[in-house]
């Protein structure tokens, strides 16, 4: 059957309606000057983490390897800045875990290493290889490895890329800020993954709440020197939250639905968010490996909202004052948006690959609901994009009880807190589904 491209987006189920809060979306990024000092934690992706090919006392450059792994769900580390590695030490991640992390003492001169130069790409082998050596993961937060999601198995019959515009957390602009100022890379990395992968069909989801990224786009994607095939097209979505979720993107984009336990590759189709396409564009023509992050700085306790470009390893503090510092002291710092952001304890952390936002709120906006009894109102079932019945997922979860979980599918949650944000009475319930599924991975019983 001929595919063809969708008119309107297909319904899918669930969601809720957030407020979008996109106050920097019409900012022009900002390029933040190297800091005196870098932190670079060996775990940045999803898998095995790095181990460094450096040690103290070692002079880097710019897009130099400091750290790699022979697992294949991984991805190298590159040196953000050019200087001095003087240390190696530990630390805590949002998600609690401790990894080790390069110190880098900058010399000031963001000198280049002569590793950087474009690779050379001719087969399919190359391409993945390339993708892997770029050090790129997934930039929309989930910070899976790309050259592991590009590297599709043969029996899979891939007819459908689709590039995730629609940021729908709030306050999240950098997707934003990618599509209007380097709206080039993006359709040029949309052909690269198509030529190497053999798709037909290339969809570029947008909320409609971002006209100015759908008009861009729409210019690339209908202009016939640029997009000569005819193969790329703009679908504008309904703005809802979590329109921009992998699995409900594909059922708004094809009106095909993942089943549980399966990849997007299982029905035809990859996705890669925008600023990965964008970014792998301009590997390919420069060699420069991801070293540095557009992140969204926000939030009522952030003197001057912006998004800022910086290497990654910028301490969280030093970017915050470049945004003028806090206006008032925060109560909450949120890594990631107010929906799926992880709250950190200390501003010292380090920007890292799958940042895209750094949310920064005082104490009114912070202020959480005192939990009640479930009045048993349905709300959290039927906003939850995965079908799943997030009560009985809680309950489960505190008593420990592990069959349950697995038979009520636990870890088919992706977390996205519509649950929980739908909930009159303020149940903690993604976080009772996070210790859920800790229940499930002690167990070893992964489902």
């Amino acid at each position: 059957m001929e595919l063809t491209f969708p008119e309107k987006p297909f319904h899918s189920h669930g969601g809720a309606h957030v407020p979008h809060r996109k106050n920097t979306a019409q900012m022009e990024s900002a390029v933040m000057p190297p800091p005196a000092q870098v932190m670079i934690p060996m775990q940045q992706h999803l898998g095995a983490p790095c181990v460094p090919t450096v040690k103290v006392g070692d002079l880097v450059q710019v897009g130099q390897k400091i750290a790699d792994s022979t697992a294949f769900v991984s991805a190298p580390i590159h040196a953000s800045v050019s200087g001095k590695v003087s240390a190696v030490k530990q630390v805590m991640l949002s998600g609690g875990q401790y990894v080790d992390a390069l110190v880098i003492d900058s010399d000031g001169e963001m000198t280049v290493s002569p590793e950087v130069k474009p690779p050379e790409v001719n087969t399919k082998e190359d391409f993945i290889q390339a993708v892997r050596e770029s050090g790129l993961v997934g930039l929309g937060g989930a910070g899976f490895p790309a050259h592991v999601k590009l590297n599709v198995p043969e029996d899979k019959n891939i007819d459908t890329l689709i590039i995730n515009a629609a940021e729908c957390e709030p306050y999240i602009t950098a997707d934003h800020r990618e599509a209007i100022e380097n709206s080039w890379a993006v359709l040029s990395g949309v052909y690269a993954v198509k030529e190497m992968l053999g798709i037909d069909r290339m969809i570029i989801a947008v909320e409609n709440n971002k006209p100015d990224v759908i008009e861009t786009l729409n210019k690339i994607a209908y202009d016939d020197k640029r997009d000569p095939e005819n193969h790329v097209r703009v679908l504008p979505l309904q703005a809802s939250y979590p329109q921009g979720a992998e699995k409900v993107l594909i059922k708004s984009c094809t009106d095909r639905e993942v089943p549980m336990g399966k990849l997007p590759a299982d029905v035809g189709c990859v996705v890669m968010n925008i600023t990965s396409v964008a970014f792998l564009a301009d590997y390919l023509k420069t060699g420069m490996p991801l070293v540095k992050k557009r992140v969204t700085i926000d939030g009522s306790a952030v003197q001057y909202p912006k998004n800022v470009i910086v290497p990654i390893g910028t301490p969280i503090e030093e970017v915050i004052r470049f945004c003028g510092g806090y206006k008032v002291p925060p109560k909450k710092i949120l890594m990631g948006g107010p929906m799926m952001g992880i709250a950190i304890t200390d501003d010292s952390l380090p920007i890292i690959k799958q940042n895209n936002g750094i949310i920064c709120l005082d104490e009114k906006e912070a202020r959480s609901l005192e939990p009640t009894a479930c009045i048993r109102c349905g709300r959290c079932v039927s906003g939850c994009p995965m079908r799943l019945v997030p009560t009985m997922l809680e309950k489960y979860a505190e008593k420990k009880m592990v069959e349950e979980l697995q038979e009520y599918s636990i870890m088919d949650c992706m977390e996205c807190g519509t649950c929980a944000y739908n909930c009159p009475a303020g149940r903690p319930l993604v976080q009772a589904i996070r210790l859920g599924k800790a229940l499930i991975r002690n167990a070893g019983g992964k489902k």
